[in-house]
């Protein structure tokens, strides 16, 4: 009789300084694969902790067999809206379904923080994350763009 391999969990835990440095790694790799890197990109990836967490945000990070292998982080607006940004994971742990379970932890999370809006800023041709977003409760709404050049749709939800 063979038994099944064991699968590990995957595990959401909160950034730590010490994954400065995977975090960057993860979205840089993503990035650089389907367009490239912009201003906003070296200033949130460079410091996550000044930029995104001292705001008032939250980053993510998801790990599957001992490795970080995914992340997604929630930057401030205001008070109540939070955007949904940099989620990014590794090619060897896709098919996880980590994306899904790394968004609905945001989506806890910003509830917990007092977010009654999300928003997140993307790209059509990223069908596998539109299909993602909208299965999460994202629609699409207008916007002008001016944050990312690569950006062509944002969308939103009401928490």
């Amino acid at each position: 009789m063979t038994t099944a391999p064991s699968i590990s969990p995957v595990a959401i835990i909160d950034y730590t300084p010490a994954h400065a440095t995977i975090f960057r790694a993860l979205n840089q790799a993503w990035i650089e694969r389907y367009f490239e890197m912009e201003e906003l990109d070296f200033k949130s990836l460079g410091d996550p902790d000044g930029y995104i967490i001292s705001q008032g945000g939250h980053i993510l990070m998801a790990e599957y067999q001992g490795e970080i292998v995914g992340t997604c982080a929630l930057i401030k607006v205001n008070d109540t809206t939070f955007e949904l940004a940099k989620m990014a994971v590794a090619d060897q742990a896709q098919g996880l379904k980590i994306g899904k379970r790394l968004g609905e932890a945001a989506i806890r999370k910003a509830k917990e923080l007092g977010a009654t809006a999300l928003f997140l800023l993307s790209n059509r041709k990223l069908q596998t994350a539109m299909f993602l977003y909208q299965k999460l409760g994202f629609v699409e709404v207008p916007d002008n763009f001016r944050d990312y050049k690569r950006a062509d749709i944002k969308m939103e939800m009401y928490l």
